[in-house]
């Protein structure tokens, strides 16, 4: 998830188009919640690690 948002934030920057820049940096964000989570040994959606 976090390399899917980076990929739209790098696609929005080059052609301009602002969905995608703020989609990316809102798949970024959950990504990294979600990893910060899961690595704290808490269960996320039921699974013991994100991964």
């Amino acid at each position: 998830m976090i390399i899917l948002g980076i990929i739209l934030l790098v696609i929005g920057f080059v052609t301009g188009i602002s969905i995608l820049w703020t989609i990316g940096i809102i798949l970024a964000v959950i990504g990294a919640v979600l990893w910060i989570v899961g690595g704290m040994g808490h269960a996320v959606a039921g699974r013991r690690h994100y991964w």
